[in-house]
């Protein structure tokens, strides 16, 4: 089973997807938010080309729990990503991943201007990955 994990933005959106069976997250793009439909439509088709089954979006949780301000546009997001994907669409709590996802970049010593061009790319993956790993051990 293919998934689909998204870092959404306000102005990006960080696209990862899982190997064909489910263990591993890979980056593959990051779109530059034009308007809601366009996005839509991009998402749309990378669905279809890579016959994702399930979407994983993160949700920007407060350090508290809470939901913030950018939790809210994610939630708002979501329903209308269903109705265009037609899959099922699961939330991950996404606090800190930006953050993994710089050190990761900074470890790997990428240059400042290469890694605000990725950033949300790897936080997709970290999101993905983070839910594959859960559901994994759920199986077990």
């Amino acid at each position: 089973m293919r998934l689909m994990g998204l870092d959404v933005g306000n102005k990006t959106i960080g696209v990862a997807l899982s190997d064909p069976l489910g263990w591993t997250a890979q980056g593959l793009e990051v779109i530059r938010r034009t308007g809601l439909n366009n996005d839509l439509a991009r998402l749309r088709e990378i669905i279809d080309q890579y016959n994702v089954e399930k979407i994983v979006v993160g949700m920007p949780k407060n350090m508290n729990g809470s939901l913030g301000p950018q939790a809210e546009l994610v939630m708002e997001f979501i329903p209308v990503l269903k109705e265009t994907a037609g899959l099922p669409v699961e939330t991950w709590d996404e606090r800190l991943t930006t953050v993994a996802a710089e050190k990761m970049l900074i470890g790997a010593d990428v240059k400042r201007a290469k890694r605000k061009k990725v950033i949300d790319k790897m936080a997709a993956v970290l999101i993905l990955q983070g839910y594959l790993d859960k559901m994994s051990g759920a199986l077990k």
